[in-house]
Parts: C-alpha cells; sequence; structure tokens
C-alpha cells in the first residue's frame, strides 16, 4: 500500500484531527509541532454543523459537549464601565445561546484531539520543517532539530502562516488576503468576576472584550481594532505587545490593566484577520489543511469547524484511494471547495457593524456539509 506514511505539520484543531483519523485507517502519521508541547490559551471557538457530526463519529462528542464555556450572555458598557445593553439570547464568540453548536475553549478541544490521537500517532514537538523535496514516489523532509526522513505525503497543519505552504507553494504574500483588522486574545484573571459571561467596549474602530473560561476559574482578553495592513514580525511578540499598547493607549474601561496583564501573558496570541485562497491545495505529494490552505479568518466564526470537515475528508479521501494521492487530493478539494467558498464569503460580507454581532444573526447557510462515505476509516 503506497501513501502511508504521512507527515503532519502543526498540532492543532486541523492536525489533530487529521492524525486521528490517518491512524483509524490504518496510515502512520507523524505531527510535527514547533511549540514545545500543545499550545495553550486561545479563544473560545465554535463547532457547528458537519463538524459536529465529525466529533460525534470520533467519539467526543460527550467529551466536547461536557467542556463548553455554557455562556450566559453578554454586556456592552461605556468607559467608565456603565452598562449600555445586554443580551442573554447571543454571545459575540459564540452566538445564539439556545442552539446545537458547542462552544469550547481552544486548548481544550486540541486536548481532547490529542488524547484520542496520541497512541497511534508519533509527535515532534519543539521542531519545524526547513525543506520539502519531492521525489516520484517520496518526500524527503529536513527538520530543524531531527535528523532528515522520508515519508510518502507531507500535510500542511500549519495555520495562517504555514511553513509547508511558504516551501511547497510559494510565499504567503500570494495568498494571504487581509481583511483589515487585527485580533489579540491572552489570559486574564476573572478579576471581575465574570459568571460565564462576556463584556464589551466597543469605539468606531477597535473592541475591548472579557470573557470568563473553564467554570470561571480564568479569563480571556480580547483586543480588536480596524487598521491597514501593518509590517510586522509574526514571531515578534515584544513588537506586537508594544503595537498594541500604543493603539488601545487612552482607551477607557478596563484597557489600562488589561494591556498592563497582556505584557506577561504566557499564551499572547496576535494575527490579522486574513484568509487564505488557493487555487489548489496540493502540490505532488504535499497537501494543505485547515487555516493553511483556506483560512476563513475568525471573522467568520467557522475557521474550526471547516479544519474539522476538511481533515475528516481528507483522511476519508486518502483511504479511499490509497494508491492514488493525486486523486485523493483532488476528491479532497471537489467535496469541500464550496462549503469553504461559501464559508469565507461569510466573513468577507460583514460590515463593521456586523462584526459587533453574533454570526447567527447573519443567517448560517454555509454551516453545513453533507459528510460523504468514508467506509476505510473504521
Amino acid at each position: 500500500m503506497s501513501s502511508r506514511n504521512v507527515l503532519i505539520s502543526g498540532a492543532s484543531v486541523a492536525g489533530l484531527t487529521l492524525a486521528h483519523w490517518l491512524q483509524r485507517a490504518g496510515f502512520t502519521p507523524t505531527v510535527v509541532e514547533r511549540a514545545p508541547g500543545l499550545r495553550r490559551g486561545g479563544q473560545a471557538i465554535d463547532i457547528r454543523g458537519s463538524a459536529l457530526g465529525v466529533v460525534e463519529r470520533m467519539g467526543l462528542l460527550d467529551k466536547v459537549r461536557a467542556a463548553t464555556t455554557d455562556m450566559r450572555g453578554m454586556s456592552f458598557v461605556d468607559a467608565r464601565g456603565e452598562e449600555l445593553s445586554r443580551s442573554t439570547e447571543a454571545t459575540l464568540t459564540g452566538g445564539l445561546i439556545d442552539n446545537d453548536d458547542v462552544e469550547i475553549m481552544r486548548d481544550d478541544l486540541t486536548t481532547l484531539l490529542f488524547d484520542a490521537s496520541r497512541y497511534g500517532t508519533e509527535y515532534l514537538f519543539g521542531d519545524s520543517i526547513t525543506s520539502v523535496e519531492q521525489y516520484e514516489d517520496t518526500v524527503e523532509v529536513r527538520f530543524a532539530h531531527t535528523p532528515p526522513r522520508a515519508f510518502d505525503l507531507v500535510i500542511g497543519a500549519d495555520g495562517l502562516h504555514s511553513q509547508v505552504r511558504r516551501l511547497a507553494f510559494g510565499p504567503e504574500s500570494d495568498f494571504l488576503h487581509f481583511l483589515g483588522s487585527y485580533l489579540a486574545i491572552f489570559s486574564v484573571e476573572n478579576y471581575l468576576d465574570l459568571d460565564h459571561w462576556q463584556m464589551y467596549h466597543a469605539g468606531d474602530d477597535m473592541l475591548v472584550g472579557v470573557y470568563s473560561a473553564r467554570q470561571n476559574t480564568e479569563a480571556r482578553a480580547m483586543l480588536l481594532f480596524d487598521s491597514p495592513e501593518l509590517d510586522y514580525d509574526h514571531r515578534d511578540l515584544a513588537l506586537q505587545k508594544s503595537m498594541l499598547a500604543e493603539r488601545f493607549a487612552g482607551v477607557g474601561w478596563e484597557t489600562p490593566r488589561l494591556l498592563e496583564s497582556m505584557r506577561d501573558a504566557p499564551d499572547f496570541y496576535f494575527d490579522s484577520m486574513s484568509q487564505v485562497r488557493l487555487d489548489r491545495w496540493s502540490n505532488g505529494r504535499v497537501g494543505l489543511v485547515g487555516d493553511a490552505g483556506y483560512c476563513p479568518s475568525p471573522r467568520s466564526g467557522q475557521g474550526t469547524s471547516i479544519a474539522m470537515v476538511g481533515a475528516y475528508v481528507l483522511a476519508g479521501e486518502l483511504a479511499n484511494h490509497p494508491h492514488d494521492h493525486r486523486a485523493a487530493f483532488a476528491r479532497y478539494q471537489d467535496l469541500t471547495r464550496d462549503y469553504v467558498r461559501d464559508n469565507q464569503r461569510l466573513a468577507q460580507n460583514r460590515s463593521a457593524e456586523q462584526r459587533r454581532t453574533p454570526p447567527d444573526e447573519l443567517g448560517r447557510a454555509a454551516n453545513s456539509i453533507t459528510l460523504p462515505d468514508c467506509p476505510h476509516l473504521g
């Protein structure tokens, strides 16, 4: 059997989901991750529509539902902290509260996915791919630390700034499409004593928010602002924190305290709201899944669902075409192209005002895709 030895770059939602399904289908997956372990922190993320079907087929639905954020609602306040409005029907991060969707903290989900795949997958934490050389029947991969190795296939599941995409498809500037804003997320103490609640302070071109997490034992801070595209190193966290401190200087409510907490936050995340758009998600024996191939941006509220569905379909098609990776990659893209396109359009079409309303209120016709029959996944 060919194409059984697969290297996956990235141990987040897409990569971990793909590893689970590949090892379940009899493949030998290896996951390389730049971080020394699973990345902690991150925002509350949503699992919707067909992605819930993927979770159920993994046998994780009960565990995922047990880890839900259980948000009760949200409020908006002015610069002095006086409440302007509140809702117990929806939140910015999760949309409508009374529906079948699941909102879960990103690192809670990745922990569950890792536990589901760890015993049939080799993990190379603290390492990264430095070069990819394709041949007719193999891919030679060099790493920053691990000795060179050969694989049948290489899959980039390494996010918006994918190294695999850069090595096999070209510079990211060819594929990234900036949507006009930037987002920062980091953990803080739940010093506002929020009880499964979200609070926001909004301006014309910015949003500051705090919401409780993990049964109110901690909280996440969120800073969002509109801007022309900025030139900065996406790995220079100190520079990014300085940019945010300057941008939000003088903003009221809890912003000064949040900026102070940001300086020592161990899980600080900052990036642009951007989409990844490629005509093809494969090049020879190298493929892409999740944000690396078709990031819809957090603005869509669909990134996690697309990643899980994409990983499931890709694994299924590789299992259905064990001797023909080209056919597997082509079928994977054919099955998911419209689903990805429709969800990316959700983000592209949202106005500045709509970005401060739950995604559900805009309509969610793009939520679902009919999951294909993948009998070889077991």
